[in-house]
C-alpha cells in the first residue's frame, strides 16, 4: 500500500467519526430526548473548551515524548470508548459531560492527523503544498459519506450514531499503529529552559509580532467558523412557520442542503494549491475572509422559495470559506516554524481556531442575538443576524490586509519545506 493511500484512510476516517454524529446531533437530542433547547447550546461549546487546552498539550507530548502516530492511534480508542457509552446518558447534563469528554480526546487529533501527514510526507520527499490537499480532501469526502451513512441507515435521531462513530474510531485507533514512526524530535534537545522543560516553547512564537498578528486573526476568524453549523439548520427549520415554504426542500431536508458545504469543501481543497502557488498564503487567507461575508450574506438574502439559489451558492462558498483559512494557516505554521516544535505549533494553531475562536463565538453570538435579534414571542430576526456576522467577517477580511504583513515568494512555495529554512526559530522568537 502506497504512502499517499494510507494516509488517505487516516485523513477519511478521521472525519468519518466526526460527521457520524455531528450533523445529527440535534434530532437526537430534540427529536428522541426531546431535551430543551438551551441545554443543547452548551454542546457545541464542548469543541471549543477541549480545543484551547488539548491540541497543544497534545501537541507538546509529541514533540517531546511520544510517538506522534502512537498517540494519535490512543486518543482515537479512548474516544471510542466514550462513544460507547454515549447512548447510556439518560439526562442533559451528564450528556455535556460525557461529549466533552470526547471532544478531549478527538479534538487534539485533528492536529495530530496534520502533524503525522507532514512528517510522512517530507520524509519520502514529497511537497506537503502539492501533495497534502489531494489527501486531506479524502477527509471531507468521509464526513459527507458518514452524514449519508447515518441517514440511509435511519439512525439521525437513533443513538446508533454513535456506535457508528465508535466502530469508526476503534478502526482507526488501531491502524494508526501500522502508520510509519513519527518519533518526538525534541526529545533531547541540550540546554533547555524552563519553558522547554515544560514543552512549551510554540507559545514563544506568540513574541514574534507576525506571529502573534497571524494567530490573532487565527482566533477571530475561528469566532466565525462554527456560527453556520450551529445556527444553519435552525435557520431553515424556522422557515418552517410560514406556509409558503412549508414543504419545500430546503425546509423538508436541511442536512442534505447543508451538506453541499462539505462537498464544496472537497473542491476547494484541490484548488489550494494552484491559488497558493499564485497568489501567496496571504492573499489565500484574505479570500476565506471575503468567503465567509458572502457566506453569511447570501443567507440573509436566501430563502427556501425564489432565494433557494443564494442558500445553496452560500453552501458553495462555505467551501473556499472554510478551507482557505484553514489548511493554507497549517501550511504558514510549518513552513514558519522549526521542526521540534511543529506538532506544538499546530496544536497551538488549532488552540486558537477551534478553541477560544469557536468558544468566543458561541458565546457572543448567543448573546447578540438574544439581546438584539429575538422578540418577546422567541421570533429570531434571521436578516439581520446574518448581516452583522457578515459585518464582523469584513472588518477582520480589512484589518487582516493592513496588519497581517507577510510577502509571497513563488520559490518558497515550490521548495521542499524540509529544505528552506524555517522564516522563525525559537531563538528569535
Amino acid at each position: 500500500m502506497s504512502t499517499k493511500l494510507r494516509l488517505i484512510i487516516l485523513s477519511f476516517l478521521q472525519f468519518f467519526i466526526w460527521g457520524s454524529w455531528l450533523i445529527t446531533i440535534g434530532a437526537y437530542w430534540f427529536q428522541t430526548k426531546q431535551w430543551s433547547g438551551s441545554e443543547f447550546g452548551a454542546i457545541f461549546s464542548t469543541m471549543g473548551i477541549a480545543s484551547i487546552f488539548m491540541p497543544s498539550l497534545m501537541g507538546i507530548v509529541a514533540d517531546k515524548y511520544i510517538n506522534a502516530e502512537k498517540l494519535y492511534g490512543v486518543l482515537h480508542l479512548l474516544g471510542g470508548v466514550v462513544l460507547c457509552t454515549i447512548p447510556l446518558v439518560t439526562d442533559p447534563s451528564t450528556f455535556f459531560w460525557v461529549i466533552l469528554l470526547n471532544m478531549v480526546f478527538y479534538m487534539p487529533t485533528l492536529a495530530l492527523s496534520i502533524a503525522v501527514s507532514y512528517s510522512v510526507l517530507k520524509r519520502e520527499g514529497s511537497d506537503v503544498v502539492k501533495d497534502y490537499p489531494p489527501i486531506r480532501v479524502w477527509g471531507t469526502i468521509g464526513f459527507i459519506v458518514a452524514m449519508w451513512t447515518v441517514s440511509l441507515l435511519g439512525f439521525e435521531k437513533s443513538a446508533s450514531q454513535f456506535y457508528v462513530a465508535a466502530g469508526a474510531a476503534f478502526l482507526l485507533g488501531f491502524y494508526s499503529f501500522t502508520l510509519p514512526k513519527c518519533p518526538p524530535l525534541a526529545k533531547n534537545t541540550p540546554g533547555r529552559s524552563v519553558v522547554d522543560a515544560l514543552g512549551l516553547k510554540s507559545f514563544a512564537l506568540l513574541r514574534d509580532s507576525k506571529m502573534l498578528v497571524f494567530f490573532m486573526f487565527a482566533l477571530l476568524l475561528g469566532a466565525a467558523l462554527q456560527l453556520t453549523n450551529a445556527y444553519g439548520d435552525t435557520f431553515l427549520h424556522d422557515f418552517d412557520q410560514n406556509p409558503a415554504y412549508k414543504d419545500t426542500l430546503a425546509v423538508k431536508y436541511p442536512a442534505i442542503i447543508m451538506s453541499i458545504s462539505q462537498i464544496s469543501e472537497t473542491l476547494f481543497i484541490l484548488a489550494i494549491p494552484f491559488f497558493l502557488r499564485r497568489f501567496g498564503i496571504k492573499q489565500v487567507m484574505f479570500f476565506s475572509m471575503i468567503a465567509w461575508v458572502l457566506r453569511f450574506g447570501l443567507f440573509a438574502y436566501g430563502d427556501p422559495g425564489a432565494g433557494l439559489w443564494m442558500i445553496i451558492l452560500s453552501c458553495i462558498v462555505y467551501g473556499m470559506a472554510f478551507d482557505f483559512f484553514n489548511i493554507s494557516g497549517s501550511l504558514f505554521v510549518e513552513t514558519q516554524t522549526t521542526a521540534s516544535i511543529r506538532a506544538s505549533a499546530q496544536g497551538l494553531f488549532m488552540m486558537m481556531t477551534n478553541g477560544f475562536g469557536a468558544v468566543l463565538g458561541s458565546s457572543v453570538s448567543g448573546v447578540v442575538i438574544e439581546r438584539y435579534f429575538t422578540d418577546a414571542n422567541g421570533v429570531k430576526d434571521w436578516h439581520n443576524i446574518w448581516l452583522t456576522f457578515a459585518a464582523y467577517a469584513l472588518v477582520i477580511a480589512v484589518l487582516f490586509i493592513f496588519l497581517f504583513k507577510h510577502k509571497h515568494n513563488p520559490n518558497l512555495v515550490d521548495e521542499q519545506v524540509d529544505e528552506v529554512e524555517p522564516l522563525l526559530t525559537i531563538e528569535q522568537a
